[in-house]
């Protein structure tokens, strides 16, 4: 009987060993993308340990280095983050998300100039990212170019009429250069569409009514 209940121990383990070494990298991805909620992964470790093991299987797929890149940048570990994007450009040179990813890191870091290039390359391969304008204005003004800032906000607002955030940065672009009357309809137009926190800052500082 003890020898019978052994047996069948073993062939248990070797059964879930079997059922883990038989996943296919996209079995893993699956697994990676049911913690994502959408703007970030609910727990990123794990989603490493599911990418890592994808990885394993099919180390040439950028997507992969790129969604795992973005589970670094939710720890907070932003050199692996950047490592990871490298290698997803490697694996495929016009890849517009891990650029855009790595531009988003790089403004984390204070590396603006980087992040620039980045968002360069977005707009290069995709001239429509709204988004990309939107965040390369953000660098520029970062580095106080607040004319190049906003004649990006200029395109993403033209591509997108009802863009806050936009108009928000735009808003703020022009009260660095002195500019209240136009910096303050924009903060209103923001406010407006739903983001109002700077102009009640401008408020507080008597800058706009």
């Amino acid at each position: 009987m003890r020898k019978i209940i052994v047996f069948i121990f073993c062939v248990l383990i070797f059964l879930c060993s079997c059922s883990e070494t038989d996943k296919s990298a996209e079995d893993w991805i699956s697994r990676a993308r049911l913690l994502w909620d959408g703007k970030q992964y609910t727990e990123p470790n794990k989603a490493i340990e599911y990418l890592n093991n994808a990885i394993k299987l099919q180390p040439n797929n950028a997507e992969t280095y790129n969604q795992r890149g973005v589970a670094y940048k939710n720890l907070g570990q932003n050199q692996r983050a950047i490592e990871d994007y490298n290698e997803a450009i490697r694996l495929k040179p016009d890849n517009v998300l891990a650029y855009y990813n790595r531009g988003t890191v790089y403004n984390n870091i204070g590396q603006y100039q980087n992040a620039i290039e980045d968002y360069n390359k977005v707009l290069r391969l995709d001239q429509n990212s709204i988004i990309a304008y939107n965040s390369r204005g953000i660098n520029y003004s970062s580095l106080h170019q607040y004319q190049r800032a906003i004649e990006d906000y200029n395109k993403a607002i033209h591509l997108q009429p009802n863009y806050a955030d936009a108009y928000n940065n735009r808003g703020l672009a022009y009260l660095k250069q002195d500019n209240d009357k136009s910096g303050c309809r924009d903060l209103q137009k923001a406010c407006k569409l739903g983001v109002c926190k700077a102009l009640e800052l401008a408020k507080n500082k008597g800058l706009c009514r």
